[in-house]
């Protein structure tokens, strides 16, 4: 078996500071993949690559083109072309629909869905020039069923599989995949906050919480990051290169 099955690729992680995208930069960079990752704070990224999960670091709002597009020619300056990229960056917001103001559906779209459509734009080009690429968002079961109380978020979601279904027909003849992997809910400091909300709100104990949060999943547990890691690996492979225009669902059985 390869040990280093991405030796000579350059990735690049939105959203690799923390949580599931410093996960998947630290599988990444563990397979041989030269991997920067992309973040909004530069003390944060800088402490994941001193620990070892990245090589390079750049500041970047994805829901800003401009400083996508700059973030990606530093780190080609640094590793060469980007042959797989990581579209990891999302946020949730949740309220009744009621309380869901046209801001609050413009946000969702920005960073989950134009966050994605951003670092794409930047790199589809050269991936195409020549012709590998692995294109992967990191979506959520939100964008395969419905959940009350986010339709913001759904709506996002929903539209990240859409354009990862589309890109990939487009894209099907270059020698690029496209993909996304839906998780759960995932054991993240996000989550972690969520669970304290529901705790302050309600006066349940953080097992009631906890149980409120895993009903949906068959397993009843929180998804683990390392395992979104390990799909993601998957799909930055060779073994992968059938593989595109899928929703590959990471969530204990959940659909």
């Amino acid at each position: 078996m390869d040990m280093n099955p991405l030796q000579g690729r350059h990735a690049i992680v939105t959203g690799g500071g923390r949580g599931i995208g410093r996960a998947i930069a630290r599988a990444l960079a563990g397979a041989g993949a030269k991997v920067t990752i992309l973040g909004r704070d530069q003390a944060t990224l800088d402490r994941v690559v001193s620990e070892g999960d990245a090589h390079a670091a750049a500041v970047a709002d994805v829901t800003d083109p401009d400083t996508v597009q700059a973030a990606v020619q530093a780190a080609i300056s640094w590793h060469g072309p980007v042959d797989l990229m990581i579209a990891n960056a999302g946020s949730a917001v949740s309220a009744p629909f009621l309380k869901s103001t046209p801001d609050v559906f413009r946000q969702m779209l920005d960073v989950n869905l134009l966050g994605a459509t951003n670092v794409t734009h930047a790199v589809l080009g050269s991936m195409a020039e020549r012709g590998f690429g692995r294109i992967i968002a990191v979506a959520s079961t939100a964008g395969l069923k419905g959940y009350p109380y986010v339709t913001a978020y759904c709506a996002a979601k929903h539209a990240v599989i859409g354009f990862v279904r589309a890109l990939a027909l487009e894209t099907a003849k270059t020698g690029i995949t496209v993909n996304a992997v839906c998780p759960g809910f995932t054991d993240t400091d996000l989550v972690a906050e969520s669970l304290e909300r529901i705790m302050a709100k309600t006066g349940r104990t953080r097992e009631q919480a906890l149980s409120e949060l895993v009903k949906h999943n068959p397993q009843q547990r929180l998804i683990s990051p390392s395992e979104i890691a390990d799909a993601v690996l998957w799909l930055c492979g060779e073994g992968a290169r059938s593989v595109t225009g899928q929703a590959i669902a990471v969530a204990g059985g959940e659909i």
